[in-house]
C-alpha cells in the first residue's frame, strides 16, 4: 500500500513541474509542496511506520 501511494506522489511531483504547459503559471509552490509529501512518505515507509 505504501509503495503505491509513493508511486503515484512521485508522478504527481513529475506532472506538477512546471515545464509542462498546463502548471506553467503555477510556479514552483506545487512540486514543492509534493516533494515535501515524497520525502515525508518516504521516510515514513524507511522507518516501518506506513
Amino acid at each position: 500500500m505504501g509503495t503505491i501511494i509513493l508511486i503515484i506522489l512521485v508522478l504527481a511531483l513529475i506532472g506538477a513541474l512546471p515545464t509542462w504547459p498546463h502548471s506553467r503559471n503555477w510556479g514552483y509552490a506545487p512540486s514543492g509542496i509534493t516533494g515535501i509529501v515524497v520525502v515525508i512518505l518516504l521516510i515514513m515507509l524507511l522507518t516501518g511506520r506506513l
